[in-house]
């Protein structure tokens, strides 16, 4: 298993979905001989696990049943530990996109967090490319370089824990893109500078303030990035229903024949219904959550 390489059986070790319901999953991590507590009953890893297909349903001590499926940085994101807010797919698939990463990228990331945009990015730079991942905090650090070796992505990461904006990100001229998620992006944005290779690339910043963004892009000019721009994404998830309506009676046809006696007269609209399927935009749309800043460093 890794969240960079699809396996077809579960192994020990591994580290798994556990699928409840659509709004219910838990990560777990295969050991022989362990047990897992679901509400449904008891998952025997040895017995019910280890060995079988990724997506098998497993029945569970009471009698209930789950579904086990593979990691993916999607499913990571909605159940992973939180050490720190997060980032979530909308805003991470935005920035995978402007920042132009495809496999064999190199991109400085600060800080790691819990991981979310760390495991999105390795996934899209996979298999020769390679993330620079800055943590200040020691135990948030050492806990993101332990998940990446769970995880099987050790070789495309490096984990450093250090000030990025004091000590940077410990490499020169070698990123295609830069990524920064702290309170004061604007201090680091000299070191990003730094980082990014002599041709050319991309910087992104997350701030959930908007004084923040206006001094990262002051910040970001003086340095000599350009096209500097601002965007906030916002969700607006429609629910998809089927809903039965009436058919509407508009009377008789004005174009049949009067002398049309002798026929069965039409059956009226009235009563009759037609099953379709809508839409229904969401009644409440979920806040703001942070502003991306986005940038180009021009050739050197």
């Amino acid at each position: 298993m890794s969240f960079v390489e699809y396996s077809d059986a579960i192994q020990d070790g591994d580290v798994i979905i556990v699928y409840l319901s659509h709004d219910s999953m838990m990560p777990v991590r295969v050991q022989r001989g362990a047990q897992t507590q679901t509400r449904y009953g008891a998952i025997r890893h040895s017995a019910d696990l280890i060995g079988k297909a990724y997506g098998s349903r497993v029945t569970c001590s009471k009698g209930g049943w789950v579904h086990v499926l593979h990691p993916t940085p999607e499913l990571w994101t909605v159940t992973l530990p939180h050490r720190t807010q997060i980032l979530y797919t909308p805003d991470i698939a935005t920035i995978t996109m402007m920042l132009e990463l495809k496999p064999g990228s190199v991109v400085c990331e600060s800080g790691t967090g819990s991981g979310s945009l760390s495991h999105a990015i390795l996934r899209t730079i996979a298999p020769t490319g390679h993330l620079h991942t800055v943590e200040f905090h020691q135990q948030r650090a050492s806990r993101a370089a332990q998940e990446f070796r769970e995880h099987r992505v050790e070789q495309l990461v490096t984990v450093r824990c250090q000030d990025v904006c004091r000590d940077g990100f410990g490499v020169t001229g070698a990123a295609d893109a830069v990524f920064l998620d702290i309170p004061s992006p604007w201090e680091a944005v000299g070191h990003a500078h730094t980082a990014i290779k002599r041709q050319g690339g991309r910087a992104c910043s997350f701030s959930p303030c908007i004084e923040q963004v206006q001094r990262t892009c002051e910040a970001l000019a003086a340095r000599g990035f350009q096209d500097i721009s601002t965007l906030e994404v916002l969700l607006r998830v429609h629910d998809v229903r089927t809903v039965s309506m009436a058919t509407p009676d508009f009377g008789p046809d004005p174009s049949a024949e009067a002398d049309d006696v002798g026929e069965a007269p039409p059956t009226s609209a009235a009563n009759q219904s037609v099953t379709v399927k809508t839409t229904t935009p969401p009644r409440e749309i979920p806040g703001h959550t942070g502003y991306l800043t986005f940038a180009t460093k021009p050739r050197c």
